[in-house]
Protein backbone atom coordinates (compact mmCIF):
# COMPACT_ATOMS: atom_id res chain seq x y z
CA UNK A 1 0.00 0.00 0.00
CA UNK A 2 1.40 3.48 -0.90
CA UNK A 3 2.49 6.05 2.05
CA UNK A 4 0.39 8.80 2.18
CA UNK A 5 3.70 10.88 2.56
CA UNK A 6 5.05 9.31 -0.38
CA UNK A 7 2.23 9.69 -2.19
CA UNK A 8 2.30 13.75 -1.46
CA UNK A 9 5.93 13.90 -2.19
CA UNK A 10 5.22 12.29 -5.47
CA UNK A 11 2.24 14.91 -6.32
CA UNK A 12 4.63 17.85 -4.79
CA UNK A 13 7.46 16.42 -7.49
CA UNK A 14 4.86 16.43 -10.17
CA UNK A 15 3.62 20.05 -9.93
CA UNK A 16 7.17 20.86 -9.30
CA UNK A 17 8.10 19.46 -12.65
CA UNK A 18 5.20 20.81 -14.18
CA UNK A 19 6.04 24.57 -13.37
CA UNK A 20 9.84 23.93 -14.03
CA UNK A 21 9.02 22.79 -17.04
CA UNK A 22 6.75 25.02 -18.20
CA UNK A 23 8.93 28.09 -17.03
CA UNK A 24 11.55 26.99 -19.14
CA UNK A 25 9.33 26.01 -22.14
CA UNK A 26 7.29 29.21 -21.66
CA UNK A 27 10.48 31.32 -21.27
CA UNK A 28 11.89 29.74 -24.64
CA UNK A 29 8.43 29.57 -26.49
CA UNK A 30 8.03 33.63 -25.76
CA UNK A 31 11.56 34.65 -26.64
CA UNK A 32 11.37 32.37 -29.87
CA UNK A 33 8.16 34.07 -30.42
CA UNK A 34 9.13 37.83 -29.72
CA UNK A 35 12.31 37.17 -31.46
CA UNK A 36 9.95 35.53 -34.64
CA UNK A 37 8.24 38.74 -34.49
CA UNK A 38 10.60 41.62 -34.25
CA UNK A 39 11.83 40.84 -37.71
CA UNK A 40 9.02 42.19 -39.18
CA UNK A 41 9.25 45.84 -37.08
CA UNK A 42 11.31 46.91 -40.53
CA UNK A 43 9.77 45.54 -43.16
CA UNK A 44 6.92 48.44 -43.21
CA UNK A 45 10.25 51.13 -44.12
CA UNK A 46 12.28 48.70 -46.37
CA UNK A 47 9.44 47.51 -48.45
CA UNK A 48 7.98 50.37 -48.51
CA UNK A 49 4.51 50.08 -50.91
CA UNK A 50 5.32 46.33 -51.15
CA UNK A 51 5.24 46.11 -47.42
CA UNK A 52 1.73 44.16 -47.14
CA UNK A 53 2.10 42.23 -50.20
CA UNK A 54 5.50 41.03 -48.85
CA UNK A 55 4.21 40.16 -45.67
CA UNK A 56 1.45 38.60 -47.21
CA UNK A 57 3.37 35.99 -49.32
CA UNK A 58 5.94 35.33 -46.22
CA UNK A 59 2.38 34.52 -44.36
CA UNK A 60 0.91 32.20 -47.34
CA UNK A 61 4.04 30.36 -47.52
CA UNK A 62 4.63 29.84 -43.80
CA UNK A 63 0.46 28.44 -43.26
CA UNK A 64 1.74 25.58 -45.68
CA UNK A 65 5.04 24.88 -44.24
CA UNK A 66 4.18 24.97 -41.00
CA UNK A 67 1.17 22.06 -41.86
CA UNK A 68 4.00 20.54 -43.29
CA UNK A 69 6.04 20.25 -40.55
CA UNK A 70 3.50 18.94 -38.40
CA UNK A 71 3.05 16.35 -41.20
CA UNK A 72 7.37 15.62 -41.75
CA UNK A 73 7.73 15.15 -38.17
CA UNK A 74 4.56 13.26 -37.83
CA UNK A 75 4.19 14.24 -34.16
CA UNK A 76 6.75 11.43 -33.20
CA UNK A 77 8.44 13.93 -30.53
CA UNK A 78 5.29 14.51 -28.93
CA UNK A 79 4.94 10.47 -29.06
CA UNK A 80 8.27 9.87 -28.39
CA UNK A 81 8.48 12.25 -25.49
CA UNK A 82 5.55 10.58 -24.00
CA UNK A 83 6.56 6.83 -24.77
CA UNK A 84 10.28 7.57 -23.05
CA UNK A 85 8.73 9.12 -20.22
CA UNK A 86 6.77 5.97 -19.90
CA UNK A 87 9.74 3.66 -20.47
CA UNK A 88 12.31 5.49 -17.97
CA UNK A 89 9.34 5.50 -14.97
CA UNK A 90 9.66 1.73 -15.44
CA UNK A 91 13.29 1.62 -15.26
CA UNK A 92 13.64 0.97 -19.03
CA UNK A 93 15.88 3.48 -20.03
CA UNK A 94 17.14 1.12 -22.48
CA UNK A 95 14.11 0.64 -24.54
CA UNK A 96 13.47 4.53 -24.52
CA UNK A 97 17.29 4.96 -26.10
CA UNK A 98 16.26 2.35 -28.80
CA UNK A 99 13.50 4.54 -29.51
CA UNK A 100 15.11 7.49 -30.10
CA UNK A 101 17.61 5.70 -32.50
CA UNK A 102 14.85 4.66 -34.67
CA UNK A 103 13.07 7.45 -34.48
CA UNK A 104 16.00 9.59 -35.75
CA UNK A 105 16.25 7.40 -38.91
CA UNK A 106 12.46 7.73 -39.42
CA UNK A 107 12.67 11.81 -38.73
CA UNK A 108 15.38 11.67 -41.54
CA UNK A 109 13.39 9.98 -44.32
CA UNK A 110 10.31 12.11 -43.62
CA UNK A 111 12.01 15.15 -43.56
CA UNK A 112 13.03 14.22 -47.35
CA UNK A 113 9.52 12.98 -48.57
CA UNK A 114 7.96 15.77 -46.80
CA UNK A 115 10.86 18.87 -49.00
CA UNK A 116 10.47 16.34 -52.01
CA UNK A 117 6.40 16.88 -52.03
CA UNK A 118 6.73 21.13 -51.21
CA UNK A 119 9.18 21.54 -54.05
CA UNK A 120 6.80 19.05 -56.52
CA UNK A 121 3.26 20.52 -55.26
CA UNK A 122 4.79 24.26 -55.48
CA UNK A 123 3.04 25.38 -58.27
CA UNK A 124 -0.27 23.88 -57.49
CA UNK A 125 -0.48 25.14 -53.57
CA UNK A 126 0.62 28.40 -55.34
CA UNK A 127 -3.41 28.85 -56.61
CA UNK A 128 -1.72 30.09 -59.86
CA UNK A 129 0.39 33.27 -58.04
CA UNK A 130 3.56 32.71 -59.56
CA UNK A 131 5.00 34.50 -56.57
CA UNK A 132 4.70 31.87 -54.83
CA UNK A 133 6.98 29.05 -55.93
CA UNK A 134 10.11 30.30 -55.17
CA UNK A 135 9.18 31.27 -51.87
CA UNK A 136 7.75 27.85 -51.34
CA UNK A 137 11.11 26.16 -53.08
CA UNK A 138 13.07 27.98 -50.43
CA UNK A 139 11.48 26.51 -47.47
CA UNK A 140 12.15 22.72 -48.50
CA UNK A 141 15.36 22.94 -47.40
CA UNK A 142 14.53 23.98 -43.59
CA UNK A 143 12.08 20.74 -44.17
CA UNK A 144 15.11 18.73 -44.17
CA UNK A 145 16.23 19.55 -40.98
CA UNK A 146 13.58 20.73 -38.55
CA UNK A 147 12.24 16.65 -38.06
CA UNK A 148 15.70 15.89 -36.59
CA UNK A 149 15.94 19.08 -34.48
CA UNK A 150 12.36 18.56 -33.34
CA UNK A 151 12.91 14.89 -32.19
CA UNK A 152 16.15 15.58 -30.57
CA UNK A 153 14.21 17.85 -28.45
CA UNK A 154 11.36 15.04 -28.44
CA UNK A 155 14.10 12.86 -26.23
CA UNK A 156 14.93 15.74 -23.78
CA UNK A 157 11.34 16.78 -23.04
CA UNK A 158 11.09 12.50 -22.20
CA UNK A 159 13.27 12.82 -19.75
CA UNK A 160 11.81 15.63 -18.33
CA UNK A 161 14.74 18.29 -19.37
CA UNK A 162 13.11 21.36 -21.11
CA UNK A 163 15.98 23.48 -20.82
CA UNK A 164 17.84 21.95 -24.25
CA UNK A 165 14.34 22.51 -25.84
CA UNK A 166 14.24 26.05 -24.56
CA UNK A 167 17.24 26.63 -25.80
CA UNK A 168 17.40 25.71 -28.50
CA UNK A 169 14.57 27.40 -29.52
CA UNK A 170 15.79 30.62 -29.07
CA UNK A 171 18.78 30.15 -30.80
CA UNK A 172 17.34 28.45 -33.91
CA UNK A 173 15.17 32.32 -33.71
CA UNK A 174 18.29 33.98 -33.04
CA UNK A 175 20.04 32.67 -36.07
CA UNK A 176 17.45 32.47 -38.67
CA UNK A 177 16.22 36.51 -37.63
CA UNK A 178 19.64 37.65 -38.05
CA UNK A 179 20.15 36.05 -41.46
CA UNK A 180 16.59 36.95 -42.11
CA UNK A 181 17.10 40.82 -40.88
CA UNK A 182 20.73 40.99 -42.99
CA UNK A 183 19.22 39.31 -46.27
CA UNK A 184 16.28 41.37 -46.48
CA UNK A 185 18.18 44.68 -45.76
CA UNK A 186 21.00 44.19 -48.70
CA UNK A 187 18.13 42.94 -51.32
CA UNK A 188 15.75 45.92 -50.38
CA UNK A 189 18.15 48.61 -49.27
CA UNK A 190 21.47 48.43 -50.60
CA UNK A 191 20.72 46.02 -53.92
CA UNK A 192 17.17 47.55 -54.08
CA UNK A 193 16.66 44.08 -55.52
CA UNK A 194 12.45 42.63 -55.79
CA UNK A 195 10.88 42.43 -52.86
CA UNK A 196 9.64 38.54 -53.71
CA UNK A 197 13.40 37.39 -53.83
CA UNK A 198 13.98 39.34 -50.44
CA UNK A 199 10.90 37.61 -48.78
CA UNK A 200 12.39 34.44 -50.37
CA UNK A 201 15.86 34.54 -48.45
CA UNK A 202 13.68 35.56 -45.50
CA UNK A 203 11.59 32.15 -45.80
CA UNK A 204 14.98 30.80 -46.38
CA UNK A 205 16.08 31.87 -43.22
CA UNK A 206 14.50 29.00 -41.34
CA UNK A 207 17.04 26.40 -42.27
CA UNK A 208 19.55 28.88 -41.36
CA UNK A 209 17.64 28.81 -37.53
CA UNK A 210 17.46 25.04 -37.39
CA UNK A 211 20.51 23.88 -38.37
CA UNK A 212 21.67 26.28 -35.11
CA UNK A 213 19.10 24.75 -32.99
CA UNK A 214 20.23 21.20 -34.21
CA UNK A 215 24.17 21.78 -33.77
CA UNK A 216 23.22 22.88 -29.84
CA UNK A 217 20.98 19.53 -29.59
CA UNK A 218 23.32 18.04 -30.75
CA UNK A 219 26.03 19.60 -28.35
CA UNK A 220 24.34 18.92 -25.37
CA UNK A 221 23.14 14.98 -26.20
CA UNK A 222 27.19 14.46 -26.35
CA UNK A 223 27.07 16.32 -23.07
CA UNK A 224 24.68 14.59 -21.62
CA UNK A 225 25.56 11.12 -23.18
CA UNK A 226 27.52 9.43 -19.65
CA UNK A 227 24.72 10.20 -17.59
CA UNK A 228 22.55 8.48 -20.13
CA UNK A 229 24.68 5.71 -20.53
CA UNK A 230 24.88 5.15 -17.01
CA UNK A 231 21.04 5.15 -16.43
CA UNK A 232 21.08 3.00 -19.86
CA UNK A 233 23.15 0.27 -17.87
CA UNK A 234 21.07 0.45 -14.60
CA UNK A 235 18.01 -0.39 -16.29
CA UNK A 236 15.68 -3.35 -15.50
CA UNK A 237 15.93 -5.08 -18.86
CA UNK A 238 12.96 -6.71 -18.14
CA UNK A 239 11.23 -5.77 -21.10
CA UNK A 240 12.41 -6.95 -24.56
CA UNK A 241 10.82 -4.91 -27.23
CA UNK A 242 11.57 -5.75 -31.88
CA UNK A 243 12.50 -2.73 -34.13
CA UNK A 244 8.98 -3.66 -35.29
CA UNK A 245 7.02 -3.07 -32.49
CA UNK A 246 8.77 0.14 -30.95
CA UNK A 247 8.12 1.64 -34.54
CA UNK A 248 4.30 0.84 -34.84
CA UNK A 249 4.13 2.02 -31.19
CA UNK A 250 5.79 5.35 -32.04
CA UNK A 251 3.42 5.83 -35.05
CA UNK A 252 0.62 5.10 -33.86
CA UNK A 253 0.89 7.16 -30.94
CA UNK A 254 2.01 9.71 -33.43
CA UNK A 255 -0.90 10.13 -35.60
CA UNK A 256 -3.06 11.96 -33.07
CA UNK A 257 -0.01 14.64 -32.09
CA UNK A 258 -0.14 15.24 -36.01
CA UNK A 259 -3.66 16.24 -36.18
CA UNK A 260 -4.18 17.88 -32.76
CA UNK A 261 -0.42 19.55 -33.49
CA UNK A 262 -1.08 20.77 -36.90
CA UNK A 263 -5.01 21.48 -35.86
CA UNK A 264 -4.99 25.85 -35.58
CA UNK A 265 -2.56 25.50 -38.71
CA UNK A 266 -5.14 23.17 -40.65
CA UNK A 267 -8.03 26.21 -39.31
CA UNK A 268 -5.68 28.84 -40.86
CA UNK A 269 -5.27 26.72 -44.33
CA UNK A 270 -9.43 26.28 -44.48
CA UNK A 271 -9.11 30.44 -44.58
CA UNK A 272 -6.34 30.74 -46.60
CA UNK A 273 -8.26 29.39 -49.04
CA UNK A 274 -11.95 30.43 -48.72
CA UNK A 275 -11.59 33.93 -47.43
CA UNK A 276 -11.20 35.54 -50.95
CA UNK A 277 -13.78 33.05 -52.77
CA UNK A 278 -16.46 33.87 -50.09
CA UNK A 279 -15.46 37.67 -49.10
CA UNK A 280 -16.12 38.53 -53.16
CA UNK A 281 -19.81 37.02 -52.58
CA UNK A 282 -20.55 39.95 -50.45
CA UNK A 283 -18.49 42.87 -50.98
CA UNK A 284 -16.69 44.60 -54.41
CA UNK A 285 -13.06 44.14 -54.04
CA UNK A 286 -10.20 43.61 -56.43
CA UNK A 287 -8.12 39.99 -55.60
CA UNK A 288 -5.60 42.41 -54.04
CA UNK A 289 -7.68 44.64 -51.75
CA UNK A 290 -8.79 41.44 -50.57
CA UNK A 291 -5.49 39.96 -50.26
CA UNK A 292 -4.91 43.36 -47.64
CA UNK A 293 -8.06 42.34 -45.56
CA UNK A 294 -6.50 38.32 -45.19
CA UNK A 295 -3.55 39.58 -44.04
CA UNK A 296 -5.11 41.94 -41.29
CA UNK A 297 -6.23 38.54 -39.26
CA UNK A 298 -4.05 35.78 -41.50
CA UNK A 299 -0.80 37.12 -40.93
CA UNK A 300 -0.06 40.34 -39.41
CA UNK A 301 -2.66 39.67 -36.01
CA UNK A 302 -1.79 35.61 -36.08
CA UNK A 303 1.78 36.44 -35.71
CA UNK A 304 1.36 38.79 -32.45
CA UNK A 305 -1.08 36.55 -30.77
CA UNK A 306 0.68 33.38 -31.45
CA UNK A 307 3.19 35.34 -28.65
CA UNK A 308 0.44 34.49 -26.19
CA UNK A 309 -0.95 31.03 -27.54
CA UNK A 310 3.26 29.78 -27.16
CA UNK A 311 2.55 29.45 -23.72
CA UNK A 312 0.05 27.19 -24.19
CA UNK A 313 2.01 25.11 -26.40
CA UNK A 314 4.73 25.33 -23.74
CA UNK A 315 2.49 23.66 -20.90
CA UNK A 316 1.08 21.41 -23.04
CA UNK A 317 4.83 20.08 -24.15
CA UNK A 318 5.52 19.93 -20.41
CA UNK A 319 2.04 18.20 -19.74
CA UNK A 320 2.69 15.37 -22.09
CA UNK A 321 5.69 13.31 -20.53
CA UNK A 322 4.06 14.19 -16.76
CA UNK A 323 0.65 12.97 -17.54
CA UNK A 324 1.90 9.87 -19.30
CA UNK A 325 4.33 9.02 -16.38
CA UNK A 326 1.61 9.75 -13.59
CA UNK A 327 -1.01 7.31 -15.61
CA UNK A 328 2.10 4.82 -15.75
CA UNK A 329 1.87 4.86 -11.55
CA UNK A 330 -1.65 4.38 -11.20
CA UNK A 331 -2.30 7.20 -8.99
CA UNK A 332 -5.79 8.27 -9.90
CA UNK A 333 -5.25 11.40 -6.86
CA UNK A 334 -2.09 13.01 -8.22
CA UNK A 335 -4.12 12.24 -11.73
CA UNK A 336 -6.77 14.74 -10.90
CA UNK A 337 -4.71 16.88 -9.11
CA UNK A 338 -2.30 17.36 -11.96
CA UNK A 339 -5.30 17.75 -14.61
CA UNK A 340 -6.62 20.61 -12.14
CA UNK A 341 -3.30 22.52 -11.64
CA UNK A 342 -2.39 22.36 -15.81
CA UNK A 343 -5.56 24.29 -16.44
CA UNK A 344 -5.21 26.55 -13.45
CA UNK A 345 -1.79 27.56 -14.58
CA UNK A 346 -3.09 28.00 -18.11
CA UNK A 347 -5.78 30.35 -16.67
CA UNK A 348 -3.67 31.91 -14.25
CA UNK A 349 -1.14 32.62 -17.79
CA UNK A 350 -2.93 32.90 -20.25
CA UNK A 351 -5.94 34.73 -19.71
CA UNK A 352 -4.27 37.97 -18.61
CA UNK A 353 -1.97 37.60 -21.86
CA UNK A 354 -4.57 37.46 -23.59
CA UNK A 355 -6.46 40.45 -21.89
CA UNK A 356 -3.40 42.53 -21.78
CA UNK A 357 -2.17 42.19 -25.29
CA UNK A 358 -6.11 43.47 -26.21
CA UNK A 359 -5.49 46.73 -23.76
CA UNK A 360 -2.23 47.74 -25.50
CA UNK A 361 -2.86 46.46 -29.11
CA UNK A 362 -3.06 50.15 -30.46
CA UNK A 363 0.40 50.48 -29.65
CA UNK A 364 1.77 47.24 -30.21
CA UNK A 365 0.10 47.15 -33.58
CA UNK A 366 1.88 50.36 -34.72
CA UNK A 367 4.83 49.43 -33.55
CA UNK A 368 5.24 45.76 -35.84
CA UNK A 369 3.02 47.68 -38.94
CA UNK A 370 2.09 51.03 -38.66
CA UNK A 371 -1.09 52.61 -37.33
CA UNK A 372 -4.30 51.30 -38.51
CA UNK A 373 -7.46 51.15 -37.77
CA UNK A 374 -8.94 48.46 -38.54
CA UNK A 375 -5.92 45.98 -38.23
CA UNK A 376 -5.97 47.46 -34.39
CA UNK A 377 -9.81 46.28 -33.86
CA UNK A 378 -8.95 42.79 -35.41
CA UNK A 379 -5.68 42.51 -33.38
CA UNK A 380 -7.87 43.39 -30.14
CA UNK A 381 -10.57 40.30 -30.98
CA UNK A 382 -7.68 37.87 -32.18
CA UNK A 383 -6.46 38.33 -28.45
CA UNK A 384 -9.66 36.91 -27.00
CA UNK A 385 -10.12 34.08 -29.77
CA UNK A 386 -6.63 33.15 -28.80
CA UNK A 387 -7.89 32.00 -25.32
CA UNK A 388 -9.63 29.26 -26.98
CA UNK A 389 -6.90 28.23 -29.19
CA UNK A 390 -4.72 27.57 -26.19
CA UNK A 391 -7.01 26.05 -24.15
CA UNK A 392 -7.75 23.56 -26.75
CA UNK A 393 -4.20 22.84 -27.47
CA UNK A 394 -3.31 22.58 -23.58
CA UNK A 395 -6.66 20.27 -23.11
CA UNK A 396 -5.51 18.10 -26.22
CA UNK A 397 -2.47 17.34 -24.86
CA UNK A 398 -3.69 16.37 -21.19
CA UNK A 399 -6.20 13.64 -22.96
CA UNK A 400 -3.15 12.70 -25.52
CA UNK A 401 -0.82 12.47 -21.94
CA UNK A 402 -3.73 9.96 -20.67
CA UNK A 403 -3.52 7.89 -23.89
CA UNK A 404 -7.13 9.09 -24.47
CA UNK A 405 -6.18 9.79 -28.13
CA UNK A 406 -9.41 8.83 -29.74
CA UNK A 407 -11.18 11.24 -27.79
CA UNK A 408 -8.76 13.74 -28.41
CA UNK A 409 -9.09 13.65 -32.44
CA UNK A 410 -12.75 12.84 -32.52
CA UNK A 411 -14.15 16.17 -30.24
CA UNK A 412 -10.98 17.99 -33.14
CA UNK A 413 -13.16 16.64 -35.48
CA UNK A 414 -16.50 18.23 -34.56
CA UNK A 415 -14.32 21.19 -34.47
CA UNK A 416 -13.77 21.38 -37.48
CA UNK A 417 -16.84 20.42 -38.85
CA UNK A 418 -18.07 23.33 -36.77
CA UNK A 419 -15.58 25.98 -38.45
CA UNK A 420 -16.54 24.29 -41.90
CA UNK A 421 -20.21 24.79 -41.14
CA UNK A 422 -19.40 28.73 -39.41
CA UNK A 423 -17.22 29.84 -42.24
CA UNK A 424 -19.50 31.08 -44.33
CA UNK A 425 -22.23 32.99 -42.52
CA UNK A 426 -19.74 34.27 -39.96
CA UNK A 427 -18.15 36.43 -43.05
CA UNK A 428 -21.44 37.39 -44.42
CA UNK A 429 -22.16 39.12 -41.31
CA UNK A 430 -19.31 39.96 -39.52
CA UNK A 431 -17.17 40.37 -42.87
CA UNK A 432 -13.12 40.41 -42.26
CA UNK A 433 -13.55 39.37 -38.25
CA UNK A 434 -15.75 36.45 -40.22
CA UNK A 435 -13.20 33.63 -39.90
CA UNK A 436 -11.89 34.52 -36.46
CA UNK A 437 -15.66 34.28 -35.09
CA UNK A 438 -16.08 30.47 -36.53
CA UNK A 439 -12.04 29.84 -35.60
CA UNK A 440 -13.54 30.99 -32.02
CA UNK A 441 -16.78 28.38 -32.42
CA UNK A 442 -14.77 25.79 -32.90
CA UNK A 443 -12.08 25.60 -30.72
CA UNK A 444 -14.72 26.35 -27.93
CA UNK A 445 -17.09 23.26 -29.06
CA UNK A 446 -13.87 21.21 -28.85
CA UNK A 447 -12.88 22.35 -26.05
CA UNK A 448 -15.88 22.32 -23.88
CA UNK A 449 -15.96 18.68 -24.74
CA UNK A 450 -12.67 18.10 -23.54
CA UNK A 451 -13.03 19.36 -20.24
CA UNK A 452 -16.68 17.33 -19.45
CA UNK A 453 -14.67 14.24 -20.30
CA UNK A 454 -11.91 14.91 -18.60
CA UNK A 455 -13.88 15.27 -15.57
CA UNK A 456 -16.38 12.40 -16.77
CA UNK A 457 -13.02 10.19 -16.36
CA UNK A 458 -11.18 11.85 -14.05
CA UNK A 459 -12.84 14.03 -11.77
CA UNK A 460 -10.31 16.41 -11.01
CA UNK A 461 -12.07 19.35 -9.21
CA UNK A 462 -13.90 21.60 -11.13
CA UNK A 463 -15.40 23.70 -8.83
CA UNK A 464 -11.97 24.92 -7.58
CA UNK A 465 -11.16 25.27 -10.91
CA UNK A 466 -14.01 27.07 -11.44
CA UNK A 467 -13.50 29.39 -8.32
CA UNK A 468 -10.21 30.15 -9.32
CA UNK A 469 -10.96 31.10 -13.23
CA UNK A 470 -13.23 33.46 -11.75
CA UNK A 471 -10.97 35.26 -9.39
CA UNK A 472 -8.44 35.13 -12.55
CA UNK A 473 -10.65 36.66 -15.12
CA UNK A 474 -12.12 39.44 -12.34
CA UNK A 475 -7.75 40.17 -12.10
CA UNK A 476 -7.47 40.52 -15.61
CA UNK A 477 -10.53 42.85 -16.45
CA UNK A 478 -9.46 44.90 -13.53
CA UNK A 479 -5.83 44.97 -14.95
CA UNK A 480 -7.41 45.20 -18.73
CA UNK A 481 -9.21 48.72 -17.57
CA UNK A 482 -6.81 49.78 -15.87
CA UNK A 483 -4.20 49.09 -18.99
CA UNK A 484 -6.53 50.61 -21.37
CA UNK A 485 -6.91 54.11 -19.34
CA UNK A 486 -3.01 54.08 -19.46
CA UNK A 487 -2.93 53.71 -22.94
CA UNK A 488 -5.50 56.12 -23.45
CA UNK A 489 -4.00 58.85 -21.54
CA UNK A 490 -0.52 58.26 -23.10
CA UNK A 491 -1.84 58.80 -26.27
CA UNK A 492 -2.88 62.30 -25.07
CA UNK A 493 0.74 62.98 -24.75
CA UNK A 494 2.66 60.82 -27.09
CA UNK A 495 1.42 60.46 -31.14
CA UNK A 496 -0.25 57.23 -31.76
CA UNK A 497 0.76 56.55 -35.28
CA UNK A 498 4.76 57.23 -34.05
CA UNK A 499 6.64 53.73 -34.27
CA UNK A 500 8.84 54.98 -32.02
CA UNK A 501 6.85 56.57 -28.98
CA UNK A 502 4.29 53.70 -29.42
CA UNK A 503 7.39 51.88 -28.05
CA UNK A 504 7.36 54.57 -24.88
CA UNK A 505 3.54 53.78 -24.48
CA UNK A 506 3.95 49.86 -24.91
CA UNK A 507 7.04 49.92 -22.30
CA UNK A 508 4.39 51.88 -19.90
CA UNK A 509 1.39 50.49 -20.36
CA UNK A 510 2.46 46.98 -19.88
CA UNK A 511 4.73 47.38 -16.69
CA UNK A 512 1.26 49.00 -15.16
CA UNK A 513 -0.73 46.14 -16.48
CA UNK A 514 1.86 43.70 -14.99
CA UNK A 515 2.38 45.17 -11.85
CA UNK A 516 -1.88 45.38 -11.30
CA UNK A 517 -2.27 41.98 -12.25
CA UNK A 518 0.90 40.77 -9.92
CA UNK A 519 -0.62 43.09 -7.10
CA UNK A 520 -3.86 41.36 -7.41
CA UNK A 521 -3.60 38.12 -7.50
CA UNK A 522 -0.33 37.72 -4.73
CA UNK A 523 -2.69 40.09 -2.58
CA UNK A 524 -5.61 37.71 -2.81
CA UNK A 525 -2.95 34.64 -2.29
CA UNK A 526 -4.32 33.09 -5.72
CA UNK A 527 -1.11 32.60 -7.16
CA UNK A 528 -0.06 30.59 -3.99
CA UNK A 529 -3.15 28.23 -4.81
CA UNK A 530 -2.86 27.55 -8.55
CA UNK A 531 0.79 27.21 -8.18
CA UNK A 532 1.42 25.32 -4.98
CA UNK A 533 4.41 27.12 -3.59
CA UNK A 534 4.58 30.08 -1.11
CA UNK A 535 5.44 33.22 -2.72
CA UNK A 536 5.63 35.85 0.18
CA UNK A 537 8.95 36.77 -0.56
CA UNK A 538 7.37 38.43 -4.02
CA UNK A 539 4.72 40.24 -1.33
CA UNK A 540 7.59 41.81 0.76
CA UNK A 541 9.20 43.28 -2.06
CA UNK A 542 6.05 44.61 -3.59
CA UNK A 543 5.58 45.34 0.49
CA UNK A 544 1.96 43.51 0.12
CA UNK A 545 2.42 42.41 3.33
Amino acid sequence: MTNSSDTKATDKSSQSKMLRGSAWMTAGSIFSRILGAIYVIPWPIWFGVNFLAANNLFGRGYQIYSVLIVVSTAGIPGALSKQIAHYNEMNEYGVGQKLFQKSLILMLIMGILSAGALYLLAPVLSQGDARMIPVFHSLCWPLLVIPLLSIMRGFFQGYAEMAPSAISQFIEQVARVIYMTVTVFVITQVLRGSYIDAVTQATFAAFIGAVAGLLLLIWHYLKQRPRIEKLIAGSNNAITVSTNDLLKGIIKQSIPFIVIDASINLVYIIDQYSFNRMMSDFVIASDHQLWNLYTLFAVNANKLISITVSLAAAMAVTAVPLMSAAHVRGNQKELRQQIGSTIQLFNLVMIPAAFGMAAVAGPLYTLFYSHDALGISVLQFSSYISILLGLFTVLGAILQGLYQNRLALFYLLIGFIVKVVAQYPAIYFFRVYGPLVSTGLAFATSSILMLAALHRYYHFDVWQTIRRLIGIVGFSVIMYLITSLTVKGLLLVFNPQSRLQSVLVLMISVAVGGLVYAVLALKSRLADYVLGSNLDRFRRKLKLK
